[in-house]
């Protein structure tokens, strides 16, 4: 967006906004809030922060996670938050896990989640995917809680005790809805999540629109996608307003009574499908038939540029039409995590000998990037063990320049 469509649509909606506060918690998503036609509050504190404030200021450790895509991967908002938490708990040693990864998904975010995030057993848990769910992903709504539902559940399933904070960020499309008093599909379906499972939410959207509708920033100042340090100011303070507003602080928890605090509640699930149980699968799981390999590919022969945090790992890769191998999983969804660059085919796959689907790797993004994505293969199966045969397809995408298959891992759920 620009600054004179900024200007423009903040003169139109300035009425529309008004200073963020903080609701009380709430009851599951109207179906106006659903349909989009309710804007969300800057600052939605739900419960409190007192389990990881309490770990903070008794044990003087703390083990904090930043989960996401790029915007939390990179030296943004996440920095900031960081120093406020040192300067909250001074003589705390806290270790800070960075696992952001660009370009990917609340659907990623399920599936890596075990072993990106909870092996390392966080106090407090950071969340952001309302952007790539909704420019790179495209996800509907179901498809969006799934995801989103799939991180919270899964933590709170293994670690009872962990607090989280979801953040949402922007982008124009996102912001301009916001502006026109609509709630962007992604923000919608976490924001579901967020109230079911009583998590506080910071909505970067609404403060951003409000503020430009007050004449204190422009989109150009906010700093776009990726947002510059004006804009990563903006995430950090509204954080830090979920941090005051639940006392959470060195200072105030030594002025609380001392107590033991249950775990946080874990009702039912949203969607029984969404992807809480989301994992990676082990090699044992896949059986591999002729033309396909477990090798490290050789970027440096193949179009398209390259991450280096994927360097120097193994990839299952066929480059072959009709390669065929097999995976065993138990569960209610299978997928594969690809790096999908501009030689990326269509696959094939069949499930308890079912009918064959196909499914395009191709993302408009291939086409100079072997880029990460997730593309699940089928959901809502029923709960049980599960064959899938997959092979590699003769047809391939219209802007394909080839037939690879790149795996970095079947993901299942």
């Amino acid at each position: 967006m620009n600054l004179s469509l900024s200007v423009r649509i903040a003169c139109s909606f300035a009425t529309v906004f008004i200073a963020a506060v903080t609701c009380p918690a709430d009851d599951p998503p109207s179906n106006a809030e659903r349909a989009g036609s309710l804007p969300p509050t800057a600052v939605h504190v739900r419960g409190d922060l007192h389990r990881s404030r309490e770990v903070f200021t008794t044990t003087g450790q703390g083990r904090v996670a930043f989960l996401g895509g790029s915007i939390t991967e990179m030296n943004g908002y996440r920095p900031m938050v960081m120093d406020s938490l040192v300067a909250r708990f001074p003589g705390t040693e806290f270790n800070f896990i960075n696992a952001g990864m660009s370009s990917t998904c609340s659907h990623t975010g399920a599936f890596r989640l075990p072993s990106d995030v909870l092996s390392h057993k966080p106090d407090l848990l950071f969340v952001e995917f309302a952007v790539n769910d909704d420019q790179d992903a495209a996800h509907s709504y179901e498809d969006a809680l799934r995801g989103m539902e799939g991180v919270i559940r899964s933590a709170r399933s293994s670690l009872p005790q962990v607090d989280i904070v979801i953040t949402y960020f922007v982008n124009p499309s996102m912001l301009e809805k916001v502006q026109n008093g609509e709630v962007p599909t992604s923000i919608a379906a976490h924001d579901a999540v967020a109230k079911h499972y009583n998590v506080s939410t910071c909505n970067v959207a609404v403060e951003l629109a409000k503020q430009i509708a007050e004449g204190k920033t422009t989109w150009a100042i906010y700093g776009g996608v990726h947002p510059k340090p004006a804009g990563n100011r903006i995430a950090a303070n509204l954080i830090e307003d979920v941090f005051r507003q639940t006392r959470f602080s060195l200072a105030e928890a030594k002025s609380a009574n001392r107590q033991t605090f249950a775990p946080h509640p874990l009702p039912p699930p949203i969607d029984p499908t969404s992807f809480w149980r989301g994992r990676f699968l082990p090699r044992d799981a896949i059986a591999m038939g002729s033309g396909w390999s477990y090798v490290e590919p050789k970027w440096k022969d193949i179009e398209g540029s390259f991450r280096e945090r994927f360097a120097g790992r193994p990839l299952t890769v066929a480059t072959v039409p009709e390669a065929e191998l097999q995976v065993t999983f138990t569960g209610t969804a299978i997928g594969l995590f690809v790096l999908a660059g501009p030689d990326a085919g269509v696959v094939e796959f069949s499930i308890d000998d079912g009918d064959w689907h196909a499914a395009d790797l191709f993302h408009r993004f291939s086409k100079g990037l072997h880029y990460p994505r997730t593309v699940v293969l089928k959901s809502g199966l029923e709960d049980g063990p599960h064959q899938m045969k997959l092979r590699v397809s003769k047809k391939k995408n219209g802007a394909s320049q080839g037939n690879a298959v790149r795996i970095l891992e079947f993901v299942a759920s």
